[in-house]
This record gives structure tokens, sequence and C-alpha cells, in this order.
């Protein structure tokens, strides 16, 4: 059969340029069919976990990771929930491999799809604890906050310090739970954990608030008066260390919830009691507050070895 020359001759570039228009069109429908399907499945992902009673940070980083799987794997399977946590490993710390994974296995939980449920990393624990700020750090940065009169960052980590919660637990006071002296939080299967707080810093906050002017609602607000956020907190301690000249490594919330279980056990030491204001639900992760800092050791170190 004769073969026409048009045959080998370029289409027009109209009809190129048209073809192509017609495949954008396409993926982008396909694209945004895609991101439909993800939030529809976050969303209902993020339901679940409130009736888990999850706390609002902690369903924000698990419907992160759900959302890292999704836009990266059409399917939850077997092969593609290996082949993300190959690609966790690569990328990520193991405590935060292990966070996407909690993450992962309670979607799989929410799914009814437990046989599929990933492994967890194996972290091996130091035998010392890192990066805690020292009681005479902590009471120089006290100092400079109330000297210098930022109230708002000098009472974030008094009750931090002071009554062992995390930070996204302390942004929840209110002004009802201060006048109470306690607040009441609620965890996973409805238990109720109480976070003291201690007389001092008690009177010393009623004190704050009556001169701030907050009788109701919460009281560590950012300058829109809204709530203030865990990130901003991280982000402005870090700004405050450098401008006391303190290592801004051992300034962060936890660094301060670390504090208050040093000082607790080395006073009280009743790691039961401690166990339970903390909120762990193993006393195995509370025995690492037994332990000296990287510091403490060496000072031992030095002041035993004398050979």
């Amino acid at each position: 059969m004769a073969l026409s020359v048009n045959q080998f001759q370029a289409p027009e570039p109209h009809s190129v340029y048209s073809e192509n228009r017609r495949l954008e069109a396409s993926d982008k429908e396909e694209i945004a069919e895609r991101m439909k399907e993800i939030d529809s499945a976050i969303q209902g992902f993020c339901q679940y976990l409130h009736t888990k009673n999850m706390a609002s940070n902690t369903i924000h980083v698990y419907s992160y990771a759900l959302r890292q799987f999704l836009c990266r794997y059409r399917q939850v399977d077997f092969s593609n929930l290996h082949l993300y946590k190959v690609f966790l490993l690569e990328h990520y710390k193991p405590q935060t491999v292990n966070l996407r994974i909690r993450a992962l296995n309670s979607y799989l939980e929410f799914t009814r799809a437990k046989s599929q449920k990933l492994s967890m990393v194996k972290i091996q624990q130091r035998n010392y604890l890192e990066n805690v700020i020292s009681e005479a750090d902590y009471e120089y940065l006290k100092n400079c906050l109330l000297r210098d009169e930022k109230y708002l960052y000098y009472f974030i980590i008094r009750f931090m310090a002071a009554t062992g919660a995390r930070v996204s637990e302390v942004i929840q006071f209110q002004a009802e739970d201060i006048r109470n002296g306690y607040k009441d939080l609620y965890s996973k299967g409805n238990k109720v954990r109480r976070i003291y707080i201690p007389k001092a810093l008690h009177q010393d906050a009623l004190r704050w608030l009556e001169a701030s002017k907050i009788q109701s609602g919460d009281i560590f607000l950012n300058r829109f008066g809204k709530r203030i956020t865990p990130a901003g907190i991280r982000g402005q301690l870090k700004v405050l260390a450098l401008n006391y000249g303190i290592n801004p490594n051992i300034v962060y919330p936890h660094s301060f919830r670390h504090r208050f279980a040093k000082s607790f056990i080395e006073k009280c030491g009743d790691i039961s009691l401690l166990s339970d204001l903390l909120g762990h639900r193993n006393i195995e992760t509370t025995r690492i507050y037994l332990r000296r800092s990287s510091s403490e050791q060496y000072d031992i170190i030095n002041k035993v070895v004398d050979w």
C-alpha cells in the first residue's frame, strides 16, 4: 500500500496546542478529584480522632501524616504502607518515624484494617537525659522575664515547669481553672487527668489575671487576642534564650516539663505519683527521670574519678 507524504508531515501547531490543553485540563480534573478524596478521608479521620478525645495538636500531626501518605500512594495496602515506612526511615529521625507510623496505624483502626498495621522502629534509649534546662538557668530566665515585664512568657514557663503539663495542655488553661486551682483534662477512654496549680503559682497567677483584667476564658493569648499556639511559643522561647544569653538548645517547651519531673523526683522520690502527674501510660516512660543528664554525669565523673 502506497504511503502518503502527508503521513510524515508534522501536525499543525494549533492542533498540538489544543491536544496539550485537553491533556492539561484532564490532568487538572484528575488531581482535583484526587484531592477531594484525600480531604474527605482526612475529615472523616479527624472526626474519629475527636471521638477518641485526642488532643488538637495530635489530631493535626496525625492528619498531616495521613495527607503525606495519601498524596504519595493512591491505595492503602500492605505494599504501599511498607514503602511509606522505608521513605520515612530514609528522611526522618526514628522518633518522627514512629509518630507517623502511629498516625497511620490509627487510620487503619479507623478503617478497620488492623491486620495491616505497621510495626514501630526500635529506638536505642539513651542512659542520660539530653538538653534539659538546669534549675539555675530556669531561675535566671524567670528573673529576666519578670524584670523585663514579659509576664505572658513568665507565666507560660512557670506553668510548664511547676505543673509538668505539656505545652499543648498549658495553652488550654482558662481563668476559671486558675480560680479552681487545677485543670481537668480528658484523655483517651474518657480518663480524667487533673493538673494541679501549686500554691505559690496559684497566688501569682490570680494577681496577674486581676491586673490583666482577664475574667474568663483563655489566659495565654497572642497579640490578636487569640489562644497562643505551641509553635508560637517554641519560636519565641528561642528568641528569648538568645536575648538572655542562654543556650537555645535547652530552651524549648518540653525542657520545662523535664525540669518539673527532675526536680519533683529529687525532692519527693515517688515515681508512681510522678507518672500519674505527667499522664504517662507506662511507668517505664517515667523512669528516664531517675537518670542524670549528660552534664551531670560528666560532673560526677570529674569529682569521683581521680586515678
